[in-house]
């Protein structure tokens, strides 16, 4: 290798605004501009690092002098035309001051004397005070160009002087392509999944990828596999990502921890694998859809094989999954013990119930259901042929012997159901039964039947061996139906009118809403009466939510019971202190004293005094 050697990064520096990668609307822009003869004095680049924000700078800075392009970029700032200021290093007023003094001398050669400032977030904010006036009003021969990353960190004042142009990040394949151009220039021999495996690496910055390319050809040498490139920058591959996948879809625990281990040995961070693995799950969720394969950043032969994994897994299952894993990101790094936490992971996506399988659970539990409800059918036919009764072809049931009178079976099922009061609920349902025919009376004892087999298959029998509602006598469910009374419309004229129904309103409050919601409603004050609106008053904040959450319950309560819509408005009052607590300890005592008429005479006799 040359003594002289230089990094890819510094060789292939863009000359020219055709050079630049990915930053076509500034290159664009500023080409314009300099056709037009419509250049500002102040420009901002603004962008994430190794976008090409200096490089533009400094290729904005020859076009506009003419430099020759024998000059390297490098070696502009010793002109006398163009100069490169580091805010990082020189951020303080003084450096600024000099500045000034700079910018009044005429470039010496060329149009213009550009001053090119990187990283200018670092200046203080003294410095960028002193930088205003210049920077509003500078020589006709000056011209700024600041680079930053973090924009947000510049004064507002600043910004408004200048024309920004922010900066994009450089996609996989335009690093692909431009490193596939490097390695043909250096004769280089590489395979596309090594390229997207720097290219993703390199997270949209160019300057990255040819860092990376240059620490990959000094361990590999002039023949890059895709294996040793994993090896050298130390990155998670494909096939372990895939691998794992495999362990999650066959729910093979051995596998997953067998791989966890041996992932350790070979020094893969943890951290950095759960990177790589929540973009592996969110890759397989996209090719799952088969439509979006141009979101995955991979080569064809890796699309191919996310198109096959994903196929394995329900569209569910990956969204669990790769939700599970990115939280697990995020608190890994909080952990004692990131081994354990992750291999607790990896188990819990093995042993995670699969949607396809509680699918299958419901089908079989409807089986059952129906297997059920056949069950109960043949043994009431049976019942029912016992007692002489045999179905007809057309459903209907015949007596057996017309001679001995009328005995129908809905008249033998009303009288085992009759109850004991008349005008009640359950005489209706009686009176239901006994509309129907008997078909439809043994398929509605047939439906209440197997609601309760069921019942007992899927939850187990009821400790007191029957379910609460369920008569014992018959097996029919008895079911409570509220008879809505009308209630006459109150007339509320003040809040003496809601005092007089109020205790009533209480105790149905007690009766249908929680305990907790009435203590509040019964320690609340009622105040005011504003048309609908109740004003009641409550000593703390959290009475007041209370209320205002419960107000739709509240409101259709006070309606059933009397008939009038309101609202309630709660108002938080503080209860004042009384006098005795604000007084200290001896204060009260003597005031004990002037109440208790004995207690004073026992001081003055034994001349006791009161210590605290």
């Amino acid at each position: 290798m040359a003594d002289n050697y230089r990094v890819l990064t510094r060789t292939y520096r863009p000359q020219t605004f055709d050079d630049i990668v990915s930053q076509e609307h500034v290159s664009s822009t500023l080409k314009n501009a300099i056709k037009q003869n419509r250049i500002s004095h102040a420009y901002m680049f603004c962008g994430p690092r190794g976008v090409g924000k200096t490089t533009m700078a400094r290729v904005l800075a020859r076009t506009l002098n003419e430099i020759d392009a024998s000059v390297d970029g490098e070696s502009l700032s010793q002109t006398l035309n163009v100069v490169e200021i580091d805010a990082a290093s020189n951020n303080k007023v003084e450096d600024v001051h000099h500045l000034r003094e700079v910018v009044r001398v005429p470039p010496q050669s060329g149009k213009y004397k550009v001053f090119i400032i990187d990283e200018v977030h670092m200046l203080s904010k003294s410095a960028f005070n002193a930088l205003l006036k210049t920077l509003e009003e500078p020589p006709p021969h000056a011209i700024f160009i600041f680079a930053t990353t973090e924009p947000h960190k510049v004064l507002p004042t600043i910004l408004s002087r200048v024309q920004r142009f922010d900066f994009k990040r450089i996609s996989v394949d335009e690093i692909v392509e431009q490193l596939r151009n490097v390695c043909k220039n250096e004769g280089i021999t590489i395979d596309d999944e090594s390229l997207h495996v720097i290219a993703k690496k390199a997270d949209g910055a160019l300057r990255d990828a040819l860092g990376l390319m240059d620490q990959a050809i000094a361990f590999c040498g002039n023949e890059i596999t895709y294996s040793q490139i994993t090896q050298a920058l130390n990155i998670v591959g494909n096939d372990e990502l895939f691998e794992f996948t495999d362990a999650v879809s066959k729910q093979n625990a051995e596998q997953g921890l067998l791989l966890i281990d041996q992932l350790l040995k070979d020094g893969v961070d943890i951290l950095e694998f759960l990177v790589s693995l929540t973009s592996h799950f969110r890759n397989l969720y996209v090719a799952h859809q088969n439509e979006q394969m141009h979101l995955v950043e991979a080569t064809a032969e890796t699309k191919r094989r996310y198109q096959e994994t994903a196929q394995l897994f329900s569209e569910d299952d990956l969204l669990r999954m790769l939700h599970m894993v990115s939280d697990a990101q995020t608190k890994i790094r909080d952990v004692q013990q990131p081994r354990v936490h992750f291999e607790i992971l990896m188990l819990k996506l093995v042993h995670m119930s699969r949607i396809k399988n509680l699918k299958t659970l419901l089908d079989e539990a409807a089986q059952l259901k129906k297997k059920g409800s056949n069950r109960v059918a043949a043994k009431n036919s049976a019942q029912k042929e016992k007692s002489g009764e045999k179905p007809s072809l057309n459903g209907h049931l015949k007596e057996e012997n017309p001679d001995k009178g009328p005995s129908r079976p809905n008249q033998q099922m009303s009288e085992e159901i009759e109850p004991k009061e008349e005008g009640t609920n359950e005489s209706k349902e009686v009176s239901t039964l006994e509309d129907k025919s008997p078909v439809e009376a043994a398929q509605t004892e047939v439906t209440e039947e197997e609601d309760e087999d069921l019942d007992e298959l899927l939850m187990g029998k009821p400790s007191l061996g029957f379910a609460k509602g369920i008569s014992t006598a018959n097996g029919v469910k008895k079911k409570k139906s509220v008879q809505k009374k009308e209630v006459q419309k109150r007339a509320l004229r003040g809040v003496e009118d809601v005092e007089e129904c109020w205790d009533e309103y209480l105790e149905l409050l007690k009766s249908e809403v929680q305990y907790l919601l009435f203590e509040q409603m019964n320690r609340v004050r009622l105040k005011d009466l504003k048309g609908s609106e109740v004003i009641v008053s409550a000593s703390d904040e959290f009475s007041r939510k209370l209320i205002h959450e419960n107000q739709q319950t509240l409101t259709a309560l006070f309606k059933e019971q009397n008939g009038v819509f309101v609202r309630f408005k709660c108002v938080v009052e503080r209860a004042k202190k009384k006098k005795s607590q604000q007084l200290n300890p001896y204060e009260r005592f003597r005031e004990l004293q002037k109440k208790d008429p004995q207690l004073r005479s026992i001081v003055e006799i034994f001349g006791a005094e009161f210590e605290y």
